[in-house]
Formats: C-alpha cells, sequence, structure tokens
C-alpha cells in the first residue's frame, strides 16, 4: 500500500513539474517595472500564417504578460511583441535592430498596434537600437528591457498589481 501511495505521490510531482514554465532567462528593465524574466510558453500563437511556440515575458512589478514569437528568414528576425496593452514589432536584419509598428498583413490574426497605447517619443527612440552586424545575436533581452518604455499609460499597467 505505501508503494502505491509513493508511486502516485511521485507521479503526481512529476506532472506538475511539466506544467511548470522553463526559465529563459532574466533580466533589468530599469524602468518602474523592475526586472524581467522570460519563459517558455506552451501556449502556441498563429502569426501570418505560421504557428509560433512563444516565449513569455513578465515583470517584477506588473501582472502584464507578454508573448514574444520570433519569425526568421533571410533578410533576419522579426519579434512580435504581443500583449493585452500593446503590440508590436522588433525587427533585426543586417543593418539595425529596432521597433516598427506590426505590419497591416498580420491584422487578420487579430493583432495591431493600438496608436493610443504607444508612446511615441519613446518609439522614435527605438527605432533604431543597434546598428551593424550584431543582429545575428538573440536580442530577446533587449525586448524585454525597452518593451516596457513603450506603453503610454504605463501607471495603469503597474497599478494592476
Amino acid at each position: 500500500m505505501k508503494r502505491i501511495v509513493l508511486i502516485a505521490v511521485l507521479t503526481g510531482a512529476v506532472s506538475l513539474a511539466s506544467y511548470a514554465r522553463k526559465n529563459v532567462t532574466e533580466g533589468k528593465t530599469n524602468t518602474a517595472f523592475g526586472d524581467f524574466r522570460i519563459q517558455v510558453d506552451k501556449n502556441p500563437v498563429t502569426i501570418n500564417g505560421k504557428e509560433h511556440l512563444p516565449l513569455l515575458i513578465s515583470y517584477e512589478n506588473s501582472d502584464m504578460e507578454v508573448r514574444l514569437a520570433i519569425d526568421m528568414d533571410r533578410k533576419g528576425k522579426k519579434y512580435y511583441v504581443i500583449s493585452d496593452d500593446l503590440s508590436v514589432q522588433y525587427v533585426a536584419n543586417r543593418k539595425y535592430f529596432g521597433v516598427e509598428i506590426l505590419a497591416p498583413e498580420i491584422e487578420k490574426d487579430g493583432f495591431t498596434t493600438s496608436d493610443g497605447a504607444l508612446n511615441r517619443q519613446e518609439y522614435f527612440r527605438q527605432k533604431v537600437i543597434t546598428s551593424g552586424q550584431s543582429w545575428r545575436k538573440d536580442q530577446t533581452q533587449l525586448v524585454a528591457a525597452y518593451f516596457s518604455m513603450l506603453i503610454e499609460n504605463a501607471e495603469k499597467v503597474l497599478a494592476a498589481k
């Protein structure tokens, strides 16, 4: 009988561990949002006809969860950043890494960049974050650190926690 209970407890522990999100990386935003954590998300997202297994960005001082889907082609990478408050894309190509509003063809998937939720001044600051050949590196930490600055009404998002 003890073996059966022990096996049941171990099976339960293993199944609970499989639902836990795997940490990818952590870092600082140097904003009121505090530190960020990037984890693997198990819920796929379809963008532009492709199914992506996104990363999940969470912030220390906010309940906001941001999904980050990465699409790579010959020209470079696109980082689709999707949240309830704001959705944008970061582009990494041979010339630069910077932010853009979401492309019109993505609207059919239900994602758009809300002009009212976007901090325009910060958007133009982030048009080119880095330049040169550094696009080949993983830019997910830069996305997590810079994205929170794009939210126009950050007080609303921060007050939710």
